[in-house]
């Protein structure tokens, strides 16, 4: 029996709730140029444009600890027709929310998709998309409530942004922000460099993401630095959070919020506590009677591997929304070449880089650090953990949390 038969009286009670109180125009309607038949994606390629489509609604994610979490997020409907959005989106959510990555120059288009609450259908919440950080053109695309527009169950919103300039960002919901962020409707985002493209005469080639295939060319750089001092070889997003388990069962069984007592007992990177952090790929789906067993919520890994010499970039952000944290290397040193999505060099020129073992972060910072992986480690593992360490938990658990593994490669 498919998901959609399984659960169809949860589907038609939502649908029923849907037409009686939404706008009479609210509709899904996805943009994106020359994409005729709604799915989020240009029928011809089309240079300097991409496209993606979200749904926001409700869904469940599994705790290291075996523990199932209710949660509010986003997941990625992009390829699903629009007339479809809707059946396909429910109870989709995804933590942490699907990563976001396009390129300095892009035009990108960002349809978002209302699909509701299907666990909590009483709950009308609207949603918006906030790129934290990120300077926009006009404000009724920035996300924020007060000055631009929220999205209503069963309604489309797209978002219209001109990539400016490289870095990593993060993005979340706006609308009643510390419940839903909190909830986990938050995700990675960042910018590559057009000199990914274009290269840097005399010296400075195509990166491999620009379309170079020769093996000796970096994989990409982190900014336009034009000598190849960000340059790298692998890539990871590593997004620092953290759930109060008390809160998401309040949602859950309909009790009032504790945001008075908001107290973070899951400690996560990339949504997952260690052991999972290190587990390749998408986690199972999730145990849980209402989760849906056709899809694998917890997609994004915090396992990084890399070869003996490389250059490891980690997109590091935090957007907890309770405490500072501390994230820390054994055996390796990070050298720090952005924070906030601005390029560590001083107006006149030199480098403001800096190395250290660990950076501190609190909510909505983020920062671009290197690691040079050591000639001689083949087969080394290395840990970046959290030197808070009363969050190396999960839950009552110990020996978890906010913890994960640098693994080279024998």
């Amino acid at each position: 029996m498919n998901w959609i038969k399984s659960h169809r009286i949860l589907i038609a009670t939502l649908l029923a709730l849907l037409i009686v109180s939404a706008p009479a125009r609210a509709a899904v309607y996805v943009q994106c140029p020359e994409d005729t038949d709604g799915d989020g994606v240009p029928d011809i390629d089309i240079p300097n444009v991409s496209c993606m489509h979200l749904s926001s609604g409700d869904g469940f994610t599994m705790m290291a600890d075996g523990r199932p979490m209710y949660i509010f997020s986003f997941a990625d409907i992009t390829n699903i027709p629009q007339d479809m959005a809707m059946a396909e989106g429910m109870l989709l959510a995804n933590n942490p929310a699907p990563t976001i990555s396009v390129n300095e120059g892009d035009d990108f288009y960002l349809s978002l998709t209302n699909t509701g609450m299907v666990v909590r259908p009483d709950l009308f919440d609207t949603h918006t998309l906030h790129w934290h950080g990120f300077p926009e053109a006009a404000s009724i695309f920035d996300g924020v409530p007060h000055s631009s527009i929220a999205i209503n169950m069963g309604a489309t919103l797209t978002y219209y942004y001109k990539v400016p300039g490289p870095g990593t960002y993060m993005y979340h919901c706006h609308v009643e922000a510390t419940e839903h962020m909190q909830m986990g409707m938050l995700g990675n985002l960042y910018v590559h460099p057009i000199q990914n493209e274009t290269g840097a005469p005399p010296d400075v080639p195509i990166a491999q993401l620009g379309g170079n295939s020769d093996p000796a060319a970096p994989l990409g750089y982190t900014y336009n630095d034009g000598d190849a001092s960000t340059a790298y070889d692998v890539e990871y997003p590593i997004q620092m959070g953290s759930f109060d388990s008390a809160f998401h069962d309040a949602s859950e069984t309909v009790q009032p919020l504790p945001f008075a007592l908001m107290f973070d007992d899951y400690p996560l990177l990339n949504g997952r506590g260690y052991p999972d952090t290190i587990v390749p790929g998408a986690l199972p789906p999730v145990d849980h009677p209402l989760a849906r067993q056709d899809i694998q919520p917890q997609a994004v890994s915090s396992l990084i591997t890399a070869d003996a010499g490389d250059t490891v970039l980690l997109r590091i952000s935090n957007l907890n929304i309770t405490r500072f944290h501390t994230l820390a290397t054994l055996g390796i040193q990070m050298t720090v070449v952005g924070k906030d999505a601005k390029h560590l060099r001083s107006a006149d020129g030199p480098d403001m880089y800096y190395t250290t073992n660990s950076v501190t972060l609190g909510g909505g910072e983020a920062v671009d650090v290197l690691l040079d992986i050591p000639p001689t480690a083949a087969g080394e593992t290395y840990f970046l953990y959290t030197t808070n360490l009363n969050y190396l938990s999960n839950g009552d658990e110990d020996f978890g949390g906010m913890m994960t593994e640098i693994q080279v490669n024998p």
